[in-house]
């Protein structure tokens, strides 16, 4: 008995013993190696600091930053999560264009007659075919507004014409009828940003307002129009007040008229302002305003200004046309950094159909989204997980995630377009609707990236380079913030300052 106790002890004791020395080995295995400190670490940690805002915790950001030489990921946050993106969306439009259609495409506008001079008369309509140009008739060539009319008429003149016996009519059938996107808000419809979409186009199809106080306190201010027209109806209510008061006015177009209320009050001593409204039915404005211009010009015209839906359909193959002139636009390659540097809706729109137009045979956006969807698959980008319903993203039904905005600007980095798309960009404290932020800082005259705003959404994407040279693709989209849009803007400068600052080497 005494041998079978002195075993058990014998064993137990052993037992211990081994055990003891696995608990001694056991955190040498599960132990992880002591984190060593790094720039992108150090990075990180700043990064988390930023984002973490108190005044942002009811909002959320997503984010992701990429080093376009390495590959690595230097920091990501919900970066598969889906945001509205705002502006941020143009770029998927201009990009999609751009590979596509290429940086020299052009459009081309042409006046058109189905008649013939005969004793000085065109005996026909003289219509305007239009092709979708947004740039029409040459407004960012630094010309007049009535440049391109004006040398259509000298022409009209020199061929001997001084009276047309038909209508002026408005060709806009490249384009659908849709002159508005898909979940764009009602109330915003009067405002230039809202403005309507159409084949056939007039300075940014708003008219301009030039508002400037009356003579005395309590007289309606002075509106001027540009264009001159009559296509359009002003109701001034807009009074006079004393110096030392506010001015406030704003303006509102009931829609589907052209009647425009303008209200509010203007200091006595205050600038002249200058104020762009939508008008409807931009083909038309078209055509009302060359007509207006004809005739002032002494051409006379006996038949109306038209759109082409309100004339009667023709047998196309026995009417024989007559080109009298022709107009193109600025090359793609100028367009896009309309649409990318000034955040141009209208233009964003009008390259969108394009799209639908050149490459699907119709100038819809349902055709011209599937083409661009086709295209973003080919990237990586998994269609059935972006949401893309117009092409200057004011809708907020609009969703993508920060990694497929990174996807797309790191692809457009290695495609042969890839400096034209860079250039179209906003630079930071230099231009566009970056001019005024980052200045004084590392960050100005290096990112180059596209802004983003409606309300409670700010979105920045883009490229920057850093201390050492080393470039990064990023987007930062912020959804759902109450806090002024200023603080979003702080944010979004802060890191590309830093990223901008920031070096591998210890």
């Amino acid at each position: 008995m005494s041998k079978n106790i002195k075993l058990l002890s014998f064993l137990f004791f052993s037992l211990l013993f081994f055990q003891a020395i696995a608990q001694a080995q056991k955190p040498l295995e599960t132990q992880k190696p002591a984190t060593q400190q790094s720039p992108v670490s150090d990075l990180q940690k700043e990064l988390d600091d930023i984002f973490n805002d108190p005044n942002f915790s009811n909002a959320e950001w997503g984010v992701v930053i990429q080093s376009l030489e390495t590959g690595e990921y230097i920091y990501k946050k919900n970066e598969n999560k889906s945001f509205m993106p705002a502006s941020n969306l143009k770029m998927f439009t201009t990009a999609t264009a751009l590979c596509n259609l290429g940086p020299n495409y052009k459009y081309t506008t042409k006046l058109i007659t189905n008649g013939s001079i005969e004793n000085n008369i065109l005996k026909g309509d003289l219509i305007i075919k239009g092709s979708g140009d947004p740039t029409f008739p040459k407004k960012f060539r630094n010309d007049s507004l009535h440049y391109l009319f004006s040398q259509w008429i000298d022409s009209l003149k020199n061929a001997g014409i001084q009276e047309i016996n038909g209508n002026i009519i408005g060709d806009d059938n490249c384009f659908d009828d849709q002159p508005l996107g898909v979940g764009w808000s009602w109330d915003d419809e009067t405002y230039w940003f809202s403005a309507q979409i159409s084949g056939l186009s007039y300075n940014d199809n708003c008219i301009d307002l030039s508002i400037s106080p009356g003579e005395y306190v309590g007289s309606s201010a002075k509106i001027l129009l540009n264009p001159n027209t009559n296509y359009v109806t002003i109701k001034n209510n807009i009074r006079t007040v004393p110096p030392d008061s506010a001015t406030n006015i704003d303006y509102f177009r009931k829609s589907g008229t052209n009647i425009i209320n303008a209200f509010g009050t203007i200091s006595l001593n205050a600038n002249t302002r200058i104020e762009s409204i939508s008008i409807d039915n931009p083909t038309l404005y078209t055509v009302t305003v060359f007509k207006e211009m004809l005739e002032a010009n002494g051409i006379k015209v006996n038949g109306e200004a038209k759109d082409i839906d309100e004339i009667k359909p023709r047998n196309e193959f026995t009417t024989i046309y007559q080109t009298l002139n022709t107009t193109t636009s600025l090359p793609l390659s100028e367009i896009i950094k309309i649409i990318n540097k000034k955040s141009h809706n209208l233009f964003a729109e009008q390259v969108l159909k394009t799209i639908g137009k050149e490459l699907g045979g119709s100038g819809t956006v349902s055709k011209a989204i599937e083409i661009e969807k086709r295209f973003l698959s080919n990237l990586g980008i998994d269609p059935e997980k972006i949401m893309i319903v117009d092409g200057s993203g004011l809708s907020r039904l609009n969703l993508v995630t920060p990694l497929q905005v990174t996807t797309l600007l790191t692809y457009m980095y290695r495609h042969k377009y890839w400096k034209e798309f860079y250039n179209s960009l906003p630079i930071a404290g230099v231009d566009g609707s970056l001019e005024n932020r980052m200045r004084n800082s590392k960050a100005a005259n290096n990112v180059h990236a596209k802004t983003g705003y409606i309300n409670y959404v700010r979105s920045l994407s883009g490229y920057v380079t850093s201390k050492d040279g080393e470039m990064f693709v990023f987007s930062m989209i912020v959804n759902n913030y109450t806090v002024p849009t200023s603080l979003a803007n702080n944010i979004q400068d802060l890191v590309c300052i830093r990223l901008a600052n920031f070096s591998r080497k210890q």
